[in-house]
């Protein structure tokens, strides 16, 4: 199994298979909107906009489960990150991360694949997934999304 066979349900309930990105980098990141590490959008809609339709992916994954920052509902949410940051990158719905009972499929697979420890602890935990939809590197809150370590983990080779 990869990240790949997972999929989320999009913000706008449209289905988001991971396999939809195959061959292209994604960087997936759990979001919140009333963070201090919200302003985080910037940098990544920035290489969302750098990268455009054929380079690494920025998937923005809201979860309320740290602080309780992010208690909107998804209308909220998506008007938040559009009227606010401009987001054009693919958004997810809300997804569970913390509880067992309710963690989304993609933390589980983290879990299993690195531990228990490596999923976030706060808002802003940045995942790379490789083209082959291997994971390629885990990043906390504080590494910015253009941080020279998390696009050189987007692409390989370039930095």
């Amino acid at each position: 199994m990869n990240a790949h066979d997972i999929w989320f349900k999009g913000i706008h309930g449209v289905d988001l298979p991971l396999s939809a990105y195959a061959n292209r980098s994604i960087l997936i990141v759990n979001v919140a909107s009333a963070c201090g590490f919200t302003p985080q959008y910037a940098p990544m809609q920035a290489l969302a906009n750098e990268f455009g339709d054929t380079g690494p992916v920025i998937l923005g994954v809201p979860c309320n489960d740290f602080g309780g920052q992010e208690p909107g509902s998804a209308d909220t949410i998506a008007q938040f990150c559009e009227t606010r940051y401009g987001v054009t990158f693919p958004m997810t719905e809300k997804v569970g991360i913390v509880s067992t009972a309710s963690r989304h499929a993609f933390y589980a697979w983290i879990a299993k694949e690195l531990g228990e420890d490596a999923l976030p602890k706060w808002n802003f935990h940045k995942y790379v997934i490789g083209p082959d939809g291997a994971l390629v590197a885990s990043f906390g809150p504080r590494v910015a999304p253009d941080a020279p370590e998390v696009r050189a983990a987007l692409e390989p080779g370039t930095i």
